[in-house]
């Protein structure tokens, strides 16, 4: 009996230091690593150890984003932002999904659009620019467009290799049982390739906002693109720097949504991260 009952001790003694750490716990560790980094070089820079005009201090990068939180350009700029990479996702995750699925499902279809897709997944970002401007202009949709294609391509080979990489034996299994082909995608194929889709989602989510740099770089006077390109003109290495620590902000915050509204979907999952 004492034999039998050492996993369960275990198991509970492991969810019971999950639930002391907690989410402050684990965000407080998390934190631990660029505090010091950030202590450590303002440290340096007041004590004449450093040189802080090229790489300015925590301090002056916290003053000139206080600046720009109180002035209210800050915001404007994150929102323009954030409207752009959302924009840019829903539309790159939807395509994706649907040509991943597409060719997943259907081998005329990888054979005929595969190819062709991963010789566009080898264009750099930047060479997309110059044509996007020439057929949608410099407003808005240029630079959505130029996302949801950096956005597409991972979705798309996520989704299209979860599908291709689903155990055959699974699929059989379904039509043992006689599954109709909605019931079979429903209850296997969809189950199995999910927890692919989602983290192929996080990837094209972290592509957004690199895209959405070089998106603000076709004539935006607004976006945090934007605060970069200023910075580099006027010589303003805290501007660059703030505009960095916000992206790195808003990137962490939107992978954060993005798993909160995606984790009642993987709920039915027993990994041995959970007992880790």
């Amino acid at each position: 009996m004492a034999e039998t009952a050492t996993p369960v001790a275990n198991g509970t003694a492991a969810s019971a230091r999950r639930a002391e750490w907690g989410g402050a716990g684990r965000l407080a560790l998390g934190l631990v690593l660029p505090l010091a980094v950030a202590l450590g070089w303002e440290i340096a820079v007041r004590n004449g150890l450093a040189q802080g005009r090229l790489l300015p201090p925590p301090s002056r990068i916290a003053a000139t984003l206080y600046g720009l939180a109180v002035s209210g350009d800050l915001w404007l700029h994150v929102q323009a932002t954030l409207t752009r990479v959302a924009l840019g996702f829903v539309f790159g995750s939807v395509t994706g999904i649907a040509a991943g699925a597409l060719t997943g499902t259907m081998p005329f279809a990888r054979h005929l659009l595969d190819p062709t897709l991963q010789a566009l997944r080898a264009v750099p970002s930047l060479a997309w620019v110059p044509l996007f401007i020439l057929w949608l202009g410099i407003l808005e949709t240029p630079k959505v467009a130029l996302i949801a294609v950096g956005v597409f391509f991972p979705v798309y080979i996520g989704v299209a290799g979860a599908i291709a990489s689903v155990d055959r034996k699974l699929v059989e299994v379904g039509r043992i049982f006689r599954l109709s082909k909605t019931a079979l995608a429903r209850r296997i194929l969809l189950p199995a390739v999910l927890p692919a889709t989602l983290v192929a989602l996080r990837t094209g989510l972290g592509l957004g906002f690199l895209f959405v740099v070089a998106a603000e770089l076709m004539g935006a006077s607004e976006g945090l693109g934007y605060l970069l390109v200023d910075g580099q003109q006027f010589s303003r290495a805290d501007q660059i720097l703030a505009a960095i620590i916000a992206f790195a902000v808003l990137g962490k915050l939107a992978d954060a949504v993005l798993v909160a509204l995606t984790r009642p979907l993987t709920r039915w999952q027993d990994t041995a991260r959970e007992t880790l």
